[in-house]
């Protein structure tokens, strides 16, 4: 079973809701140490596959949540990204998180750059922000080739409240400004 919604495409990626066979995939991911670090840390099966059901909830009620990327030539699940809003979340985010065997491969500028244009145009979003903590310099380096800036320090709510975060983001004028110029 898969959550409804949309299948995006690029050049190497399928991006589409995410789906109970993802959970091997996430659950190797979240058990990760350096993998999940910065994305609510590690995580044994039964935590992973909570967090695989509230992106498949937020699909079903919202309309949108992360993405699950898919890697055309192997067909592996390789991570999660795309737009994020839980309640109180400080913005409408386009998140990501990847599987270590997908890192160095510049799946998340590919699959990011999908998602924002999806949440510009289809879900009408004015505005994109990435909550980065300060010390995840690969993420940082991720939201600078998308042209977002960082906009100060930020704040999660519970359970996160006391993990330093960073908002990084851009204005639609902005993204499709710099989209233009390419």
């Amino acid at each position: 079973m898969i959550a409804p919604g949309p299948t995006l495409e690029t050049a190497r990626l399928i991006l589409r809701p995410t789906g109970q066979e993802d959970l091997d995939g996430w659950a190797e991911m979240m058990a990760d140490e350096e993998a999940s670090r910065f994305i609510g840390g590690r995580q044994g099966r039964a935590q992973s596959w909570r967090g695989l059901a509230s992106m498949a909830g937020s699909w079903a009620i919202k309309g949108f949540a992360m993405f699950s990327v898919i890697e055309k030539s192997s067909g592996d699940w390789v991570g999660r990204i795309g737009p994020w809003q839980p309640e109180e979340w400080p913005g409408t985010e386009v998140g990501w998180g990847l599987h270590p065997r997908a890192w160095g491969k510049g799946y998340a500028v590919e699959a990011a750059t999908a998602a924002i244009d999806w949440a510009f145009d289809t879900l009408g979003w004015t505005d994109v922000i990435h909550c980065i903590d300060p010390g995840n310099v690969a993420s940082q380096k991720v939201a600078r080739r998308l042209g977002s800036t960082n906009r100060g320090e930020g704040h999660m709510p519970p359970p996160f409240h006391e993990l330093p975060i960073d908002i990084w983001g851009q204005s639609r004028e902005q993204w499709l400004a710099r989209r233009a110029v390419r």
